[in-house]
């Protein structure tokens, strides 16, 4: 990892339903003694500013800041949407996005954050850096809410479906039809999520009866 990073902020995403959960949140359940909220706390240290996005966790970091898409549960894009206001009127060249349900997250930001330009790039340049889970098999599937994003593109998107009315409740995809990818491979371990309780079951998280019993 570069010795010397460009200035970052940091959106995590943790305001999804967990249906396939049962409703549980994600972002309290435990790996390896943290949860996973803490575990992509730690995963984006180093950024100029953090937001959490989803319900209020309890006690977070000092400033680390805390919203809430609306209404709750649209979806990825408008969170990052949100989160993006959040972060005020002078956010930092590049942003992390990162959902909170990979407990391994901190091993693709890392590899990530080698491929930093120190500047911002032209809009001509590649203006997103996707963690793309790889194996023996070779590359495999992107992961979008494990990336960094030229901040000013990822809001002008953003602003875009917005005023197309396909804000809420829009995909990740369609938020970023606009912009230049450069995919990473990555080990396909660090952008393993938590979907179902066999995803939790697989990655060593403590299953449903124990969680429902704390």
């Amino acid at each position: 990892m570069p010795d010397t990073l460009p200035p970052f902020d940091a959106l995590i995403l943790a305001g999804g339903r967990s249906s396939r959960l049962g409703g549980v949140p994600k972002q309290g359940l435990v790996f390896d003694g943290a949860t996973l909220l803490d575990r992509a706390l730690l995963a984006a240290a180093g950024a100029r500013r953090t937001v959490v996005v989803g319900p209020e966790p309890g006690r977070l970091p000092d400033g680390v800041i805390c919203c809430r898409e609306q209404p709750e549960f649209a979806g990825p894009a408008a969170a990052i949407a949100t989160g993006l206001g959040a972060l005020g009127p002078d956010p930092a060249p590049f942003t992390l996005v990162l959902a909170c349900d990979m407990p391994l997250a901190s091993g693709a930001v890392n590899i990530l954050k080698q491929f930093l330009p120190m500047e911002p790039l032209p809009e001509s340049a590649p203006q997103a850096l996707v963690a793309c889970s790889a194996d023996a098999d070779g590359p495999g599937k992107a992961q979008p809410l494990a990336a960094f994003y030229g901040t000013a593109v990822l809001d002008k998107s953003a602003r875009q479906l917005a005023a197309a009315g396909r804000l809420v409740n829009g995909s990740v995809r369609s938020l970023l039809a606009s912009l230049d990818v450069q995919l990473v491979p990555v080990p396909a371990a660090f952008t393993a999520d938590v979907d179902t309780w066999d995803d939790a079951a697989a990655l060593g998280i403590a299953g449903r009866q124990d969680v429902q019993g704390q």
